[in-house]
């Protein structure tokens, strides 16, 4: 809000330089909460895709979960009005690769009922093989 406030003030002082700086700031926030936004799905695809690895079996839920976590990475990930997309492959790949340790963090308290911790999960899972599928369920 302070942001919207500031940029109304330098509008009616004409400094539009100033303006358009409030503006370019405006977009970046806008574009962080939709990567942040993106992040936390990707931890909750990993998270499942983890646990179906490890636990070498697969629920209904965890199948409903990973597509749902698809589905909002797409929809999040789309830009409306321009087109294309907030973040291209590369950096969604790079993404993904910021959410892994939080999903084996989180993945530790729930594989087999929490018996591994998340150093020992981490060495039960191969990280570039787990982006490689979360990265190809999303672009499928």
């Amino acid at each position: 809000m302070e942001e919207i406030l500031e940029l109304k003030s330098k509008l009616i002082a004409g400094d539009i330089s100033g303006a358009l700086a409030i503006v370019a700031e405006l977009e970046d926030m806008s574009k962080n909460d939709i990567i942040n936004n993106i992040i936390s799905y990707a931890v909750v695809m990993l998270i499942h895709l983890i646990k179906q690895q490890v636990e070498n079996r697969n629920t209904r839920s965890w199948e409903v979960s990973i597509r749902n976590s698809v589905l909002k990475i797409h929809s999040l990930n789309k830009r409306r009005k321009s087109g294309g997309f907030y973040l291209p492959p590369d950096e969604l790949r790079l993404a993904l690769i910021e959410a892994y340790p939080q999903a084996i963090n989180e993945a530790s308290l729930e594989v087999e009922e929490g018996r591994y911790q998340p150093e020992e999960l981490e060495r039960l899972v191969n990280q570039e093989k787990m982006i490689n599928r979360a990265f190809a369920l999303i672009f499928t």
